[in-house]
Order: C-alpha cells, then sequence, then structure tokens
C-alpha cells in the first residue's frame, strides 16, 4: 500500500500557508553578481526534506563605474597621501610595511632621501668602530628593538676594503629575530668580472653572489637582494636560493627627465654597443633609436655608427656604466661628426675611478664635439656622486624613489 502523507495543521490557524516560489535558473542568477565582494543573500524553502534555491539576492555595488587608480611607482608612502589612497593603504588588505633601514657611512645621504619619501621607513644607526689594529668593532644599538620588525640594510661595496665590514652586519642582523631581511646594493661593483676567458681567471662576480647567497635566514625566510642594472643579465643566474634578487632599472628615472626637457620631441637614443642595446631598448623602444660598434681598423678600435641617423637630433648616449669613459667619448665624437645638434648621456652607475669624470666638458653652446649638455648618472656609487656636485653637464638622479617603494614589496 502506498504511503500517505499525514495532513499537518499550521500551529497558527491564521497564518498563511507557505507559496513555493518559484525556481530561476543559474544562468539567471549569474547574471545578477556585481563583484565578489556583495554579500550573498539566499533563500531555501525546505520542503519534504530538500532543500531548492529559490532566488540570489546581491546588495549595490558601490561606485561600479569608477575608474582604477594607477599608483605612480615613485610615489612616497607617506600622510600626505590622498584620503582614498590613505583609507586603501590602512586596510586589512594592504597594510604599510614599517622597516627599520640601517646604512653604512657611505649610503647615508641617499638613506636619508630614501627615509624622506616615506614615513614607513626608520633610520636606524650602526656604530662603525675599529680595533687598534684597524679590524672592525662593530655594534648595533638598541639591537633588542628590532626583533619582530622588517630590517632592511643599504650597502656600497665601493671598495674592497669596506665590504668585510658591511658584510658582518648584513650577516648579523637577520639573526636579530627580525620579521624579514633585505639587502639594497644599488651597484654590484664586480658585475664586469664575470667572465672566465683563461684558465686561472677568477669570476669574482659569481664569488661575491656566493658570498650573498648565503646570509643567514631570518625569521620571515630568505634574504632579499636589490640591485640595479646589473651589468651582465646571466649573473641574476649565479644566486643560490637562499637569497631572493630583484632586478631593478634606472631608466625609469632617464624617461621621466627626458619628458621634461624642452626638445624632448627631439630626441634619439644611442647604444655605445650591442650589449647596451640588449640591456635597454625594450624600455625605450618609443625613441628613435642609433646602435654603436666597435670596429677594428688596423690595430685600432674605433666606433662607428652600425644603424640609425643622429643629423639634427638631440641624441642620449644610454649605457649601464662607466669606468674610464673612454668608449662614451668616441661615440660622442662620432655622433657629432654625423650630424648631432646636441649630445647626452646617461649611465646608472657612475663609477669613474681615478677622476676619470673630468675627462667629459660641458657643452653650453651647441658644439656638441668638444662637451655633454648633461650626463645623467644616479646615486648609486656615493662616492662619485659627492665628487661631481654642482659640476656641469653631471646631473644626479636618485633612486630613492624607487628604493622606498620595493621595500613595500
Amino acid at each position: 500500500m502506498a504511503a500517505t502523507r499525514p495532513n499537518i495543521p499550521s500551529q497558527n490557524p491564521n497564518s498563511h500557508a507557505l507559496k513555493p516560489l518559484k525556481p530561476i535558473s543559474i544562468s539567471q542568477s549569474l547574471l545578477k553578481f556585481p563583484s565578489l565582494e556583495s554579500s550573498n543573500k539566499i533563500r531555501r524553502q525546505c520542503i519534504n526534506s530538500r532543500c531548492e534555491i529559490t532566488s540570489f539576492e546581491f546588495d549595490k555595488p558601490k561606485n561600479w563605474s569608477d575608474p582604477v587608480r594607477i599608483i605612480q611607482p615613485f610615489s612616497p608612502i607617506s600622510n600626505s597621501m590622498p584620503a582614498a589612497s590613505a583609507s586603501s593603504m590602512n586596510s586589512p588588505t594592504k597594510n604599510v610595511k614599517r622597516v627599520c633601514l640601517f646604512y653604512c657611512d657611505d649610503t647615508k645621504a641617499l638613506a636619508e632621501r630614501v627615509a624622506a619619501e616615506s614615513d614607513a621607513i626608520e633610520l636606524r644607526s650602526i656604530n662603525w668602530r675599529t680595533f687598534d689594529d684597524g679590524f672592525p668593532n662593530l655594534f648595533i644599538p638598541n639591537a633588542q628593538g628590532i626583533r619582530g620588525q622588517h630590517v632592511a640594510f643599504l650597502a656600497s661595496f665601493s671598495s674592497p676594503g669596506v665590504i668585510f665590514e658591511q658584510l658582518s652586519v648584513i650577516y648579523a642582523l637577520p639573526k636579530l629575530f627580525i620579521s624579514s631581511f633585505t639587502l639594497v646594493l644599488p651597484f654590484f661593483p664586480t658585475g664586469t668580472s664575470e667572465r672566465m676567458e683563461d684558465e686561472g681567471d677568477v669570476a669574482t662576480a659569481f664569488t661575491l653572489a656566493r658570498i650573498l647567497s648565503n646570509i643567514p635566514i631570518s625569521r620571515g625566510g630568505p634574504t632579499s637582494l636589490v640591485t640595479f642594472d646589473i651589468h651582465a643579465l646571466q649573473e641574476r643566474f649565479y644566486f643560490g636560493d637562499n637569497i631572493l634578487p630583484c632586478f631593478d632599472s634606472g631608466i625609469p628615472l632617464l624617461k621621466n627627465r627626458l619628458q621634461q626637457l624642452p626638445d624632448s620631441d627631439n630626441i634619439s637614443v644611442a647604444f655605445p654597443d650591442d650589449g647596451a642595446w640588449k640591456r635597454f631598448h625594450t624600455q625605450l623602444q618609443h625613441f628613435p633609436t642609433i646602435v654603436c660598434a666597435k670596429v677594428r681598423e688596423g690595430d685600432k678600435r674605433i666606433v662607428r655608427i652600425k644603424e640609425g641617423d643622429p643629423a639634427g637630433r638631440h641624441v642620449v648616449i644610454v649605457d649601464d656604466l662607466v669606468q674610464s669613459g673612454g668608449t662614451l667619448i668616441e661615440c660622442q665624437r662620432v655622433l657629432a661628426a654625423h650630424g648631432a645638434t646636441k649630445i647626452s648621456a646617461y649611465v646608472t652607475h657612475g663609477i669613474f675611478p681615478n677622476r676619470s669624470w673630468e675627462r667629459f666638458e660641458y657643452d653650453n653652446g651647441g658644439n656638441p664635439d668638444n662637451g655633454l649638455t648633461y650626463f645623467w648618472i644616479t646615486d648609486s656609487c656615493p662616492i662619485t656622486v659627492r665628487a661631481v656636485k654642482n659640476k656641469p653637464p653631471f646631473e644626479v638622479l636618485s633612486l630613492a624613489g624607487s628604493i622606498a617603494a620595493t621595500l613595500q614589496i
């Protein structure tokens, strides 16, 4: 015999019987999804021990047509930012990371500029003392005060004599129970010594990479290494798994400066060799390009234009670094001989050993064969910055904004 369902009366005789709602299809309901952040209110009616989805309702989205806000890469993170940006930075999804920034003597000025970019960066000093025999006698003040903090160190390996004392601090900081450790080394100094052409050659770039790869791990994991425009692209593969290299570039600073020039619409970019072209052409591809090359004529190697036309243009020679400056000067002469009206230069790292920056004259009268209109460098090499300060044609583009932004990653 078929079972019959008992007629269960309502507890309130005046109440109305529930009326089943008309089910809607999933495709119809999905059309009402405005955002993942809206609240999902699901009404269900249980009949015969079954739950039937009857409708989906969502809160009205807020500011559905608002444009996406683009954050500039070098904008400082400070209390003076717009209210909307400050609100988003204080939201649970994106909190400002407070960083204790240590520095060496050479990078003090740069560290101060980095701290000025963001209220979230606090400068901390180190006592750089020495014993009577000349070996380092170092001290980190208030070491317990950085426990649980994000810590960074701004280094400058400007000479072999200062590397050991800085490495001692770099190895000590991650072991002070800090949350994370970032090493900012704007200029990787052994970058030009990465080749082994003869048996017995020592690739010091690989040696330094191995030393940095063995920095102790902090509570937050491996050390993050920030460096700019490393000389040989393959050097990124020299680092081990105990360090996280972040390779940044100073080219955005150059592009921003070029846009400020009165003749910004008449600029061409020249690369002194194929290596510079490989490193930078993708970042500067919207400029007309000139590529130079060194060719051998008898016992001499001279610079010639491989492609492009500098005639009537303000030509900017771009490379990653300069030492003696011989190649840049040869490029300047050949570009002037082919009709360039102005010639400037940019390098991320102005090394200039033995005051070789003195070779570059200032052109203030339209004589590009005799001098440069501008010579832009960054502050990755602090000793050079102090030497060329207020000396035309040199102009320093600071990495401070880029470093401050990278410390928030």
